[in-house]
Order: C-alpha cells, then sequence, then structure tokens
C-alpha cells in the first residue's frame, strides 16, 4: 500500500498546523482541542518549518516545568523533519517511524506538505492490506 492511499482513506480534509512564534501553551490547548499528537509547525501551512509533538511538550515540562509554556514553539519543534512522500510505500514508512521512535510524518510532494501520515494510520494499512491478502488466499484454496 502506498501513503497516496493512506491519505485519500483518511478524513482529515487537511493538516492541523500552527504558526512559528506560537506559544507552547497555545500549541498544547490546539493539541488537546483537537485530539491530535501532533501538530505541524508552518508560517503558511503548505511548507513545514517543524513539528511540535505531544511527547516534545511533556519532556520539557519534566526537566524545566510550567515555565516552557510561555516559550514559543520553534523552541520545542524538530525542525530537521524525516518525510515521506505519497509514492512511499507504507510498510517502509512503518518501517522508519519505528527506528526513528516518532509518530507522525509529514508528506511532501516536491517541497510542499499534502497530508500528515501517523503510525497509526500505517499500522490500520499494513492490517487491512494483510487481511485483504489472507482473503485472497483463502479464495483462491476454496476455489472460489
Amino acid at each position: 500500500m502506498l501513503v497516496s492511499q493512506i491519505l485519500k482513506d483518511k478524513d482529515l480534509a487537511g493538516v492541523e498546523t500552527v504558526k512559528p512564534g506560537t506559544k507552547v501553551a497555545a500549541a498544547a490547548a490546539f493539541l488537546s482541542e483537537k485530539g491530535i499528537g501532533a501538530v505541524i509547525v508552518s508560517e503558511d501551512g503548505v511548507h513545514p518549518a517543524g513539528i511540535l509533538s505531544e511527547r516534545d511538550v511533556v519532556r520539557e515540562l519534566g526537566s524545566r516545568g510550567t515555565p516552557c509554556l510561555d516559550d514559543v514553539v520553534d523552541n520545542l519543534m524538530t525542525s530537521k523533519l524525516v518525510t515521506c512522500s505519497p509514492s512511499d510505500r507504507a510498510i517502509q514508512v512503518l518501517q522508519v517511524m519505528t527506528e526513528g521512535r516518532f509518530r507522525h510524518m509529514p508528506v511532501m510532494d516536491g517541497d510542499e506538505m499534502v497530508g500528515v501520515v501517523s503510525i497509526g494510520d500505517v499500522v490500520k494499512a499494513r492490517l487491512d492490506e494483510l487481511s485483504s491478502q489472507a482473503d485472497a488466499l483463502k479464495n483462491m484454496i476454496m476455489g472460489y
């Protein structure tokens, strides 16, 4: 299965973003309000500057305490993004996410972001793919 197929099956119309300079407290409230685990930091919603995850916020809270909430997302975000393209295979993306120990990956078409996939999206797609293959094999064996 390709990343483009995962994006097509997602209900989300777009990618949730915050602008550089946004306070960490506002970004954390946004994550909570939207029920998401990460947000892309982008000036225009198309060219990502970084990604801020719940894990980034919690790690900073644990080391610095609540003063980090007055900081800006630019100082906590991961700016060296690992991305994929719509033509990448889901199994490759899953491997990169697992090895890198992160759960969200921007999908880039050239220099423009066209979506974000989570490890949950990729695992679900992979399970659906394996189920389809198992059904096909079963039908072949049964002579259908």
